[in-house]
């Protein structure tokens, strides 16, 4: 990442000032990323060096996070053809940010401190439009695409290389309390869109198409697409996708009704 922005930076010296505080002048990625997120989520009563020394203080002590940290860069890098370098998606993938953001909230909410655990949420909503209660549990290798509009709940929990698109609703039905949010099995891609409301599974593998309202399980490696979502194609139904005409493929490679 350190290479690629010094190729930046000789293709546009107006950013060196910019490249230089946000990567350059970091000696690690911890750094650079508390650094990074700081300056996005400060505001008038709370400045950049307090979140700085907050977000890295939580970075540090979590090796974890980091690991997760890097496979969400890898993730965007591989999945998304819109992303031309792992240093573009650093200072400009809000997805990526907002999730980053939300791994240090989350650690927060673990440890007891929910009051500034919710001051971030709060902060990535108002920045990123994107909504992650704190509570949430997230896996490695996260691409949110676009991100705009995507909310989350508390007892949401997504799995290992998950995939979600804009407008998407990991949401409860209103109808219960406790345990109330969707589960997010490994592989799954969510159209964008999409609400998945109550505590059902997503099963791994699975694919949802865009605008789609899931209400109910989702066998692992099934499509599912429509409001109220029927499933297509897996063991259940086993009909050929490239036969569904209201199946299409957007220019990245996500499944579009």
């Amino acid at each position: 990442m350190v290479e690629e922005a010094k190729s930046d930076v000789e293709q546009e010296p107006i950013l060196s000032n910019f490249y230089y505080n946000s990567i350059l002048s970091h000696k690690c990625f911890e750094k650079a990323l508390a650094n990074h997120l700081a300056a996005k989520l400060s505001f008038s009563s709370l400045n950049s060096n307090t979140l700085f020394d907050l977000f890295l203080g939580v970075l540090v002590e979590s090796k974890e996070i980091m690991e997760y940290v890097k496979a969400d860069l890898r993730a965007v890098r591989e999945r998304d053809p819109a992303c031309i370098s792992y240093v573009q998606c650093f200072l400009n993938f809000k997805g990526f940010l907002a999730c980053q953001a939300h791994r240090i909230a989350h650690k927060l909410w673990t440890q007891g401190r929910k009051i500034l655990a919710l001051l971030i949420q709060n902060r990535v909503s108002e920045v990123f439009a994107v909504d992650i209660h704190p509570g949430a549990k997230i896996g490695q290798g996260i691409l949110f695409d676009h991100a705009t509009g995507v909310v989350i709940g508390e007892t949401a929990v997504i799995g290992n290389n998950v995939s979600i698109l804009h407008g998407v609703t990991l949401g409860g039905t209103g109808k219960t309390c406790g345990d109330r949010h969707p589960k997010i099995g490994d592989g799954v891609l969510i159209g964008a869109g999409t609400c998945v409301l109550g505590n059902v599974k997503i099963g791994d593998g699975a694919k949802i198409g865009a605008g789609s309202v899931v209400l109910k399980e989702v066998p692992a490696r099934t499509t599912a697409v429509g409001n109220p979502a029927r499933l297509i194609g897996g063991k259940e139904n086993p009909f050929r996708l490239d036969k569904i005409p209201s199946l299409t493929m957007d220019h990245t490679s996500h499944i579009t009704q």
